[in-house]
């Protein structure tokens, strides 16, 4: 599945445009390299999203063109959202 349309079926980020902007900006890396929005996204990988200063890392544990709101967290699994993880990379 694609990258940008991963990051809006599992509702990490809200609209596809966005995640795409995202990607295209180089703020989205899949498994420690930088992902274009029409990238491959797989279950297993690990996804780190540049939000300002914060940083989002998640683990994909499922894939599926759509999903119901309530069940949209069941494709990740948040490995760490904050500040500090991205204080420690620099």
């Amino acid at each position: 599945m694609r990258v940008d349309k991963f990051l809006k079926v599992s509702r990490i980020i809200k609209r596809r445009t966005v995640a795409k902007e995202a990607c295209d900006g180089g703020r989205v890396s899949i498994n420690g390299k930088v992902a274009k929005a029409g990238g491959e996204v797989g279950v297993g990988d690990i996804l780190e999203i540049r939000f300002g200063s914060k940083l989002g890392r998640y683990e994909v544990t499922d894939i599926k063109e759509t999903v119901r709101k309530g069940e949209a967290a069941e494709l990740y699994r948040v490995l760490a959202e904050d500040s500090e993880v991205f204080k420690e990379r620099k």
